[in-house]
């Protein structure tokens, strides 16, 4: 019986690949391969022809280095860049506090002269009022209200320009111009 069987084997030519197949046939998925979604995604994003170039995301760029030694060759000149870029974001600090401190003078010299002529409109300008408080009659119109209507109203902050309302625009209404309007005359 070993006889036939050592027979047997001679006259089988030799293959290994069966072998290697089964040895592996055991082996735990790859751990570096991942989600085949998620490589799918990959080879979408990235594709194959672009391998040796820029990702099209601008994720990997293996010339970085190469391109800011182009651009900024050396030390000094970056630090002369970094604070030139400074000396710009300063100025244009300086000019914008200066454009607000006119501002705030020109307001100052108006509330100025609005106490001097009428200190009742001056005092009603500088008054202090919480915008989330409601008044007895707004609480009961809100009660009558629909209640998405009761919550517009509720979010409406007082002093603001209501976002319901209509944008004026210079155009003629739908109705057309009105060639009998006139200005009413107030006596002086």
């Amino acid at each position: 019986m070993a006889s036939s069987l050592l027979a047997w084997c001679r006259a089988r030519p030799v293959s290994l690949t069966p072998a290697a197949h089964v040895r592996h046939y055991a082996k735990p998925a790859d751990a570096n391969a991942g989600d085949t979604r998620l490589i799918l995604i990959r080879r979408a994003l990235y594709p194959g022809n672009i391998r040796n170039r820029a990702s099209p995301t601008g994720t990997w760029r293996p010339d970085v280095r190469q391109t800011i030694q182009r651009a900024i060759p050396s030390v000094q000149a970056h630090h002369t860049i970094e604070r030139a870029w400074l000396l710009h974001r300063r100025l244009v600090r300086k000019r914008r506090e200066a454009e607000l401190a006119r501002k705030f003078e020109c307001m100052k010299n108006a509330m100025d002269e609005l106490k001097r002529v009428d200190s009742r409109l001056y005092s009603e300008a500088n008054k202090v009022e919480d915008p989330r408080a409601r008044s007895k009659v707004e609480m009961e119109k809100m009660k009558q209200l629909p209640a998405l209507e009761a919550r517009a109203f509720d979010a409406r902050v007082r002093g603001l320009f209501p976002r319901e309302m209509r944008i004026p625009a210079e155009t003629p209404s739908k109705n057309g111009w009105n060639y009998e309007w006139k200005p009413i005359e107030r006596p002086l």
